[in-house]
């Protein structure tokens, strides 16, 4: 397989791996949102249940569900904050393998272009010492 290919590959799944890290922080984004909405939905209840006696008794009763809903949704945050941070390692590590290659490819262009450079200049040598060799043969066959 040519460094090429393994450059596009490598490519690919850099690609992968960010889409699939922008996944994640998409869902601990609503994860959040969630969980403030869920906040701000207990202060709302709170106030209601001070400012009017019968809805108070419902209260404890919306309080331990919405308490149980905020520790799963934060529980599933912490998961979410968890593949993030594994996810963020992977795709550093993705990303630092297709510098690797993309370097030696580059190193690999470097050394064809001198060796090219290189038979480029042998050939110019060898083109005018026949040129300076035929000069030589036509003074001498002129003058002698």
């Amino acid at each position: 397989m040519s460094l090429k290919t393994i450059i596009r590959l490598q490519k690919l799944q850099l690609d992968e791996k960010r889409r699939v890290l922008a996944e994640l922080q998409n869902l601990g984004d609503r994860l959040k949102a969630e969980i403030e909405r869920l906040k701000e939905e207990i202060a709302h209840e709170q106030a209601t249940a001070r400012e009017d006696f019968a809805v108070s008794f419902t209260y404890a009763s919306f309080a331990q569900a919405a308490l149980e809903r905020g520790r799963r949704l934060g529980q599933s945050l912490a998961q979410v904050e968890a593949q993030i941070s594994v996810a963020t390692d992977q795709m550093a590590e993705a990303f630092q393998e297709l510098k690797r290659y993309e370097l030696a490819e580059e190193e690999r262009l470097k050394r064809e272009r001198e060796k090219q450079k290189r038979k480029d200049a042998i050939m110019l040598d060898e083109t005018a010492l026949v040129g300076f060799r035929r000069r030589q043969a036509e003074e001498e066959a002129a003058g002698g």
